[in-house]
């Protein structure tokens, strides 16, 4: 990776994988670009930034071109929840999107990642310990797009060598990030209403289990999988990886630790909690170990000191 093009740069992943990627190969080396322009002072718009829309070919072409990219990071989608609220502009951002970096990808030469996610699995997949290569039947559209990624993906680089690879992410939890549209979001929420307000009311319910990650985390997994040797790599695409799994009463429990006296009650959401029932309890990441030596650093206890003392540091708490 020389030239690298970020899509998204300014969502959840985006704002913190840009200035990763920008302290490992060099500022003037990373363009970020989204939809929206950067505000002023943030990390993104410390270095070449780009307006584009990933539906429009010509955009993403353009910038290609411009910017001598060899690497495409294409994180511009929407997420499970907004997902099945506009599901016509989940399938022309999410699959119109990627199929549109892919063709540029494949004209110019440039390898791309592309993150899936546990919603690419569905009801009828094993729910524990949920394997690499697992039947896939998502029920909403946003795990459909997902799974159609992934054999898109594949089939790039099968038809036309186009370097695609991705992982498969659980729930992400960020304190840098605000929450975007996500049926995991409470796992970020938690942390806010605690420091706040000593209390949190979860759209999920208390025995909810879903696998996440803290956003280190999640940002050692994008760049491991594109650094990997691709002679090892037997899958290539969609690796499931995780970190820990967990239910909104543990992690309230895990946070009582840090706020004593910190309740959370349940008032569910029928759409997200529908999603989350939907999706795998926990998940199998031998492969990624295997393949590209994947490993977690944070677990759920880790992850909890480091985001209270972060959050009370951000807020002034």
């Amino acid at each position: 990776m020389k030239r690298i093009l970020v899509t998204g740069g300014l969502g959840q992943m985006g704002s913190e994988l840009v200035p990763e990627l920008r302290r490992r190969y060099g500022a003037e080396n990373v363009i970020a670009s989204d939809l929206r322009m950067p505000p002023a002072g943030a990390d993104a718009s410390e270095g070449p930034f780009e307006f584009i829309d990933c539906t429009r070919q010509s955009q993403v072409r353009a910038a290609v071109q411009r910017h001598r990219i060899d690497t495409v990071f294409h994180l511009a989608a929407l997420l499970s929840a907004v997902a099945e609220e506009k599901p016509h502009m989940a399938w022309d951002v999410n699959m119109g999107g990627l199929y549109r970096v892919l063709e540029v990808a494949r004209e110019s030469g440039c390898a791309v990642f592309f993150p899936s996610s546990i919603g690419s699995f569905g009801p009828n997949t094993p729910k524990e310990s949920t394997p690499q290569d697992a039947l896939q039947r998502p029920t909403t559209m946003y795990g459909v797009t997902k799974a159609s990624g992934e054999l898109l993906c594949d089939y790039y680089y099968n038809r036309f060598g186009v370097d695609t690879r991705g992982v498969r992410f659980p729930g992400l939890i960020s304190h840098i990030a605000p929450p975007g549209g996500g049926t995991t979001d409470y796992a970020v929420e938690i942390f806010y209403a605690a420091i706040r307000h000593g209390h949190y009311s979860s759209f999920l319910g208390p025995e909810t289990r879903l696998d996440m990650m803290y956003m280190p985390d999640a940002l050692r997994a994008v760049i491991g999988i594109m650094e990997a040797d691709p002679g090892r790599l037997v899958h290539r695409n969609s690796f499931n990886v995780t970190a820990m799994d967990v239910t909104p009463e543990e992690l309230a429990e895990e946070i009582r630790r840090h706020v004593p006296g910190f309740t959370i009650s349940y008032k569910i959401d029928p759409v997200r909690q529908a999603i989350a029932d939907s999706w795998p309890d926990s998940i199998d990441d031998s492969a990624a170990r295997a393949e590209w030596d994947w490993m977690p650093t944070f677990d759920l206890e880790s992850l909890t000191a480091d985001m209270i003392d972060k959050l009370r540091s951000k807020l002034g708490a």
